[in-house]
């Protein structure tokens, strides 16, 4: 099963870890136990823009769809047998980059 690892982040702990050589170093002990489908950091909530065309004629917004304190920072999508497995995993993602994370099962189609 496919999970969503979500990186939360905040202004007081933005970029502290990108680039780290323990968050490298676990990322690729990610892909060579064959856990990683994907990794990726976000850029800044201020870069964000938001579409709604839910109307049919497109509405784009600049900034986040949310204003927090709290914001997206990465994801990692990683493939594991069960939630243990997946939350084991988080927990050490977690250590290397230093943030709360949050893990979600990706829904059964």
């Amino acid at each position: 099963m496919q999970y969503l690892i979500s990186v939360i982040d905040d202004e007081s702990t933005a970029n502290a870890a990108h680039g780290s050589d323990d968050v490298d170093a676990f990322n690729e002990r990610l892909r060579t136990d064959g856990y990683l489908v994907f990794v990726g950091g976000l850029d800044s909530p201020t870069t964000a823009a938001v579409v709604d065309n839910r109307a049919g004629e497109a509405i784009f917004t600049d900034g986040p769809y949310l204003e927090s304190k709290e914001y997206l920072g990465g994801v990692w999508i990683v493939e594991a047998p069960d939630l243990d497995v997946a939350l084991k995993l988080a927990a050490q993602g977690s250590r290397v980059c230093d943030r709360k994370l949050e893990v979600r099962p990706f829904a059964d189609e």
